[in-house]
């Protein structure tokens, strides 16, 4: 029996081994060969007490998909990392494109910071941009809640397996959410996983965002491996005497993209600002702007018509959406913005 799986969740096995020993036929034989009679033995026993058969049903109870180093649709990002994970634990999906952004930042955050983290991953979402984070307290709680609120996709990377979830105030938002984990059923949260769980974070993004973080945060780890991974490094300022705040300043100081408002990420993910609407429209201008969609380009007349008014009202009209930035006119015929 050859089971990729059985050998992931062997003892001392590492990804370096596990990408070794897949370019054999993962016999008990092959891997002594390969990697040492002891490694053998673990997997042998691995295979014995049919551990991955357990796992893939307890996965399946919770709702889980597997998805090993050996398949195909094993994300590429996470795969050319240095260390990368052997299996992952997916609630949901991955992220559907390329324009995501991680928003990290410190549990204890201050009220300014949770209200403008909740309020600029609601617009990101709204603009089709996915949020990542850790499903900690504090900045990344807020982010994921905008993201939901905005109607995007967000997903919440953990330190720890999905049945030993934390922190546990956050379960019910990881119900409504997407949520990923390396790390084999029954791992519980240990400070030496969070910052392997932050790798992640930073990889699956195009930037990571730090919106307040101390100067020994662990919101500069994920910083530091997304600047490792040639990704955009991304900080709003705060005040110079913040505790909280000195690590966003530093990483200014070093280079990393200030960040005051919304559009500032969406111009550093290379994406369009969505058109803010000054609807809802009343009366004639609500009209004209829906004969407008309606036709895509027409002419005043042909508007005037469709919305059943004058020329000369509707030329007025038009005038008017012009100002509110919601028509364009080239050649005499209007067009929606």
């Amino acid at each position: 029996m050859h089971d990729p799986l059985a050998l992931a969740l062997a003892p001392q096995i590492g990804p370096s081994r596990l990408q070794q020993a897949l370019a054999t036929d993962l016999s008990v034989e092959a891997v002594a060969e390969l990697l040492g009679r002891e490694i053998a033995s673990g997997y042998a026993k691995t295979l014995q007490e049919g551990r991955a058969e357990q796992e893939r049903e307890q996965a399946a109870r919770l709702g889980l998909r597997l998805i090993g180093l050996w398949e195909p649709d094993y994300p590429e990002v996470l795969r050319h990392l240095e260390s990368p994970p052997m299996v992952l634990y997916l609630k949901g999906e991955l992220p559907p494109s390329e324009r995501n952004i991680a928003v990290v930042g410190t549990r204890k955050a201050s009220p300014w910071a949770i209200a403008w983290t909740h309020k600029v991953a609601r617009e990101l979402a709204e603009a089709g941009v996915g949020i990542i984070s850790g499903l900690a307290l504090g900045i990344d709680t807020a982010s994921h809640k905008g993201a939901l609120e905005g109607g995007g996709y967000t997903l919440g990377v953990l330190g720890s397996a999905m049945d030993r979830f934390y922190p546990a105030q956050n379960r019910t938002l990881a119900e409504k959410m997407n949520v990923l984990s390396e790390f084999p059923l029954g791992t519980p949260p240990q400070a030496g996983l969070f910052p392997r769980r932050n790798r992640i974070v930073a990889a699956l993004a195009k930037a990571v965002l730090v919106v307040e973080a101390g100067e020994k945060s662990g919101s500069l780890i994920t910083a530091r491996f997304a600047a490792e991974l040639g990704r955009d490094v991304l900080a709003v300022p705060g005040r110079p005497g913040d505790t909280f705040s000195l690590g966003c300043n530093r990483l200014i100081q070093d280079g990393a993209g200030l960040v005051m408002h919304t559009e500032d990420v969406l111009n550093a993910l290379g994406v369009r600002a969505p058109r803010k609407q000054t609807l809802p429209l009343e009366g004639p201008e609500a009209q004209v702007y829906r004969a407008l969609l309606e036709l895509s380009e027409a002419l005043p007349d042909d508007l005037a018509q469709t919305a059943n008014l004058s020329t000369a009202e509707t030329l007025s009209v038009l005038m008017l959406l012009e100002l509110k930035g919601l028509v364009q006119s080239n050649a005499g015929r209007y067009s929606p913005i």
